[in-house]
């Protein structure tokens, strides 16, 4: 038999591995950084809403809605959705695109600095 544990909102008994408790529907899990990436199955375009809808465990579908909903009002979720494609790796364990960028963008710091001034 599977193992369970008691709801800390409503004191109900409920699997030891759920998100959501079956009774009140509270949340019992926070932010999950295992699934923090964007190559998940159901991904489209770059994959940020199914990064989102993953670690947040939320629908996809509503993130997704969420997205266009705030684009027609306030413009601001395409700006939203570029930083987090930057902050998001692609696959668990690889490297953002911002990480890459600041990494090659030290490596030839390093490199310009490690030569000296231009000599006449």
């Amino acid at each position: 038999m599977s193992e369970t544990k008691r709801c800390p909102y409503c004191a109900e008994e409920i699997q030891a591995a759920a998100v959501r408790c079956r009774y009140c529907r509270s949340r019992l899990t926070s932010f999950d950084t295992e699934n923090w990436f964007r190559d998940h199955p159901e991904a489209r375009l770059a994959g940020v809403c199914a990064a989102l809808a993953h670690a947040l465990v939320v629908p996809l579908p509503a993130v997704r809605l969420a997205f266009v909903i705030f684009t027609l009002i306030t413009h601001i979720a395409p700006v939203a959705y570029l930083v987090l494609w930057l902050v998001v790796p692609p696959r668990p364990g690889a490297e953002s695109a911002i990480e890459r960028l600041l990494r090659n963008g030290l490596e030839l710091f390093d490199s310009t600095s490690r030569s000296g001034p231009p000599r006449p």
